[in-house]
């Protein structure tokens, strides 16, 4: 990999001077980091979202913005935002710095996220990076004092890697501190299942972090408003059309290790979800990336 593998280095316009951390190639588990999962950062929807994401509830308010040119950073975007925070997770638990500029094959990102590894998706990865430097985000989560708002983007700058006839060697990426923060910390980061990456809509992505996030492993599950959960989400459908899909991804049961289920309660349509007992040597298999065992032979 090219783009200067030297000790220190720099982008011209970066503020400060950082040490590169080199992401390993080796199978890690997957984490992601729980602000990211609890609220509405990202778009739903695979088309051009440009209309703001205004979340406000109780002291929480978020605020995230796009531009035209690029649109708002996806939650299929997220998952470079996922791998890097896989990298410096597994990076500090084996006692090894980490920093905030970050390097990678694209290689490594694509199989990582489990995506092609051909021209194309290298394309769409770089189409990623531009609208998750490009979505401005202000929110008040993780800020001391009701009137503070910290204000970013998911990635400060990124470049390419490359060798003398223009070919992709590596990308180097700054991240910002509110997200190294918020993975570094090793109470604010969960492990998910890699099978996530396998997930193909929008909303049954953003409904697993949620699960995940707030049932965890929770022996009686965990419970919520169809209405409630419509509002966290930030999607642009209707109340309506959002209790549809949810209805829909019920009956499908997508979501890697658990059971969900509707009821109404005092007339109220409420979605509960239960996580699957499993063997933990599946569970170690999985956060590897390893199939479980198949035990019908």
């Amino acid at each position: 990999m090219a783009c200067s593998m030297t000790a220190r280095t720099t982008f011209a316009s970066a503020a400060q001077q950082l040490d590169l951390f080199v992401g390993t190639s080796a199978a890690i588990a997957a984490r992601d980091a729980q602000d990211l999962m609890a609220w509405p950062f990202f778009s739903l929807a695979k088309s051009k979202r440009v209309k703001p994401i205004d979340f406000r509830m109780g002291d929480i308010s978020i605020l995230v913005e796009a531009t035209a040119e690029h649109g708002m950073a996806t939650i299929w975007d997220a998952d470079v935002l996922i791998w890097v925070a896989s990298q410096i997770v597994e990076a500090r638990d084996a006692g090894k710095p980490t920093s905030r500029l970050i390097a990678a094959t694209p290689h490594e990102i694509l199989a990582f996220t489990r995506r092609g590894t051909g021209k194309a998706a290298y394309e769409r990865l770089k189409a990623a990076l531009d609208r998750l430097q490009s979505t401005s985000i202000a929110t008040s989560i993780r800020q001391l004092g009701a009137r503070r708002r910290h204000r970013f983007s998911w990635i400060n700058e990124w470049r390419e890697c490359l060798d003398g006839n223009g070919r992709a060697l590596g990308i180097e990426m700054i991240v910002p501190d509110w997200l190294y923060e918020a993975v570094i910390d090793r109470a604010l980061v969960l492990t998910i299942d890699p099978a996530y990456f396998t997930l193909t809509g929008g909303l049954e992505r953003w409904l697993y972090r949620i699960v995940r996030k707030h049932g965890g492993k929770q022996k009686g599950g965990w419970s919520f408003d169809i209405a409630h959960l419509h509002l966290k989400s930030g999607a642009l459908s209707p109340l309506k059309r959002f209790a549809f899909e949810m209805r829909a991804i019920v009956r499908r049961q997508p979501l890697p290790g658990y059971t969900l289920s509707l009821d109404y309660q005092l007339g109220r349509e409420r979605l509960s979800f239960v996580a699957i007992p499993v063997d933990p040597f599946d569970v170690a298999r999985r956060r590897i990336g390893m199939p479980p065992v198949d035990k019908s032979v």
